[in-house]
């Protein structure tokens, strides 16, 4: 019996039986076993004879396996094996062509694969109603030489700004407020609003009959939320002021010393640009500055300033100009009217003249906000704001599983700057970390050595991937720096945060690229306003998951019209890059690329981002890190979009992907809790206060004052054993 499940076992090995086991206690020496291996069919037909002679008979089902064997195959088989039967040398025909395949593959280096398409969600048909898109014309016929303007800042407009005839914005705002009148102005992003107000600005104070001192201090006031267009806004002045150079510009904005700025606010200002937070700091901390002789106080993106939380330092700032001089000229301008900015208009602005460019056939006279009553106060429609976009603005979305949102980003951008010339790119994320990521991640994989030098690249076409970041981690003088070089540069792609959807002017930028989406139509309008400006021609591309598909028609009841791209379309720009040629396609050109060739493609990419990420663990704990900032930014979304964007409808193991993560990280849901409980366990109601105010810094990080004391912020941090930030710093 032993000796027959032996032969059993033998049998089992050499054929592959499927389900046919052995105990190991059960299993005989290897030498009985070849022994019997070895012998002839009718040896093996006698064995078994005698083992029917000898015993009841093995199991049926085992008997029936046996049954099914040949014994002329076992026999070619072992001679197979044993290499007998067969002269030396000699190999069967199928054989040969294995084993020169087997060769050919061994030749190729290994390249692990990523499973990007298959399990993911299908993508739904778009159905949204068409949209008649509120639209402004740009330019007017009317030139500034009707306005009755000095003429030397006629001539500063025609030859440094190059500029000869009127936006719509100015044509209408200009003539109103050089009658002295304040005002209320809406236009959209890109249509000329920051020389609406500096125009007036300029011609009253080089016209007063005495003229005007350094040391006077403060005539004109201007407040931005962010320090770029601080500093767009302040070069806009200079500009203007060139024949004018008894008139003294400055601004005041976080991140610079604090005695450089009061040496120049005690040498004399005369129009002041800042940022609401620096400006309250000198307030209180600055003997110095005074607001007696302010004529104009101008608040740009108002709306954006009450949005981060600024209206208790428009309050402060109001009374300390209210107690010095009650009577001047206000002005407000938004791209967008909200509920807050009407509150502001109500306290800041007396009998306002309400200026609002758009479509005539749409008759849209600030329809967010209008002055319906007899009282002069605004009051806020219950309609859904309507937003004005650029007449030459092309608005595209896609829709993209989460597991090929990176690979879909990285062909666009492939395809844009490297076969196309002179391409601007301004992408948006929704955290800083993302934008370091992200930044990191495209420098060290797009624009490595190995890949240019693989796919044969001329200089001329690498020097075009040209990336750039700014987010509000970054020093003062670097986010200048970066500000200013993709301002000079005719091409380049720029990674930021929303801090540079607001009011700034880059030019010729071609392309807005929205890979994480906004929280409010107001923010997507502002987004894409920073292309096709001043009627130039643009574009943008707004990047959704299939369950997120619902965004578009929230887009459209705001009148907002987008047309689909297919990411099928997106992805075969791969198809003109060698760099990412599969191995089954080796050096052979094909006539046609097909959907399996792309498909093929863009997985050799995702793998040359996965490679980089998990080359060591410090760049995984950097991409869990990145993950875990898009999953808190994601539900932050607001109560009317919770349906379209809710963290449960994420696929955590998908939405690793495109972090360059195989896996969903383990720990991912765990650290996230441990973080909730901590706070839970903290009933102490100074300290909840305290987590509030900290919540509060950290939503106006990107646009803070800057006068923090660095030093008491160290301490405090290391105190409770906190990193200093989670973002890699050059």
């Amino acid at each position: 019996m032993a000796a027959d499940e032996g032969l059993l076992l033998n049998i089992s090995e050499d054929w592959n039986l499927p389900g046919f086991h052995l105990p190991e206690h059960k299993k005989f020496p290897r030498s009985f076993r070849v022994k019997e291996r070895r012998g002839t069919p009718k040896e093996g037909k006698s064995t078994k004879r005698k083992f029917q002679e000898a015993s009841e008979g093995p199991p049926p089902k085992r008997k029936n396996e046996i049954s099914l064997l040949p014994a002329k195959k076992t026999n070619v088989k072992e001679v197979e094996r044993t290499g007998k039967g067969k002269p030396e040398g000699l190999i069967s025909p199928k054989k040969h062509s294995a084993v020169q395949t087997n060769e050919r593959q061994a030749e190729r280096p290994f390249i692990k694969t990523s499973s990007l398409f298959k399990n993911n969600p299908e993508i739904p048909e778009i159905h949204r109603a068409m949209v008649k898109q509120v639209q402004e014309k740009v330019f007017t016929s009317d030139s500034f030489h009707d306005l009755g303007l000095h003429p030397h800042l006629i001539s500063t407009i025609n030859t440094v700004l190059k500029m000869s005839s009127m936006t719509s914005v100015q044509k209408q705002s200009i003539p109103s407020l050089l009658e002295g009148r304040d005002a209320l102005v809406r236009s959209q992003t890109g249509s000329g609003k920051t020389l609406a107000y500096c125009i007036p600005v300029v011609q009253s104070l080089q016209a007063m009959k005495s003229r005007v001192q350094r040391s006077d201090g403060p005539y004109a006031l201007v407040l931005v939320p962010t320090r770029e267009l601080a500093l767009q806004s302040f070069d806009t002045v200079q500009k203007l002021l060139k024949p004018f150079t008894w008139i003294v510009p400055g601004v005041l904005m976080g991140g610079e010393k604090r005695k450089s700025e009061k040496a120049r606010l005690r040498k004399g200002i005369n129009i002041l640009i800042s940022t609401p937070g620096r400006l309250v700091d000198h307030i209180k901390s600055t003997k110095n500055i005074h607001f007696s002789r302010i004529q104009w106080l101008i608040i740009d993106e108002a709306d954006r300033i009450l949005d981060l939380g600024f209206e208790k330092d428009i309050t402060v700032i109001l009374n300390a100009i209210n107690s010095e001089c009650e009577k001047r000229q206000n002005v407000l301008l938004s791209a967008t009217l909200t509920e807050g900015v009407a509150r502001l208009a109500d306290i800041s602005l007396h009998n306002p003249v309400s200026i609002s460019v758009s479509d005539e056939t749409c008759d849209q006279h600030i329809k967010g906000c209008k002055a319906a009553r007899g009282d002069g106060h605004l009051q806020t429609s219950a309609k859904p704001d309507t937003f004005a976009v650029p007449e030459k603005l092309q608005q595209h979305v896609t829709l993209v599983p989460s597991k090929l949102k990176l690979v879909t980003l990285a062909a666009f951008i492939l395809g844009k700057c490297e076969f196309e010339k002179n391409q601007k790119l301004i992408v948006f994320f929704s955290s800083c970390e993302l934008v370091e990521f992200y930044y990191h991640l495209f420098l060290q994989t797009l624009l490595s050595s190995s890949m240019a030098s693989a796919s044969g690249q001329s200089p001329s076409a690498s020097s075009r991937l040209k990336f750039l970041r700014l987010h509000g981690n970054m020093e003062q003088e670097e986010r200048t720096a970066v500000f200013q070089e993709f301002s000079q540069s005719k091409s380049g792609i720029l990674l930021c945060t929303d801090v540079a959807a607001r009011g700034l002017d880059l030019p010729q930028v071609t392309w807005i690229v929205q890979y994480n989406a906004p929280s409010s139509p107001a923010e997507y309008i502002h987004r894409i306003g920073r292309t096709a400006r001043i009627g130039c021609h643009g574009s943008s591309l707004l990047i959704l998951a299939p369950s997120e598909a619902e965004y578009v028609n929230s887009l459209a009841s705001h009148k907002i019209n987008i047309s689909e791209i297919k990411m099928e379309d997106i992805l075969s720009i791969l198809a003109m890059d060698d760099r990412f040629k599969g191995r089954r396609w080796g050096n052979k050109k094909s006539r046609s690329v097909g959907p399996q060739e792309i498909r093929e493609r863009a997985t050799v990419l995702q793998t040359a981002f996965e490679d980089y990420v998990h080359a060591s663990a410090e760049k995984v704990s950097w991409a869990k890190k990145a993950l875990q900032s898009f999953i808190r930014a994601y539900a932050t979304y607001p109560k009317d979009l919770k349906h379209i964007f809710h963290v449960r409808s994420l696929h955590l193991g998908h939405v690793a992907k495109s972090f360059g993560l195989r896996d969903a990280p383990q720990n991912l849901s765990a650290s996230l809790g441990s973080k909730k409980k901590s706070k839970l366990k903290r009933p102490n109601p100074h300290k909840k206060t305290q987590s509030k105010h900290r919540l509060a810094e950290i939503l106006r990080s990107e646009y803070s004052s800057g006068m923090e004391a660095v030093d008491a912020k160290v301490k405090k941090q290391n105190k409770h054993g906190k990193p200093r930030n989670h973002t890699l710093q050059n």
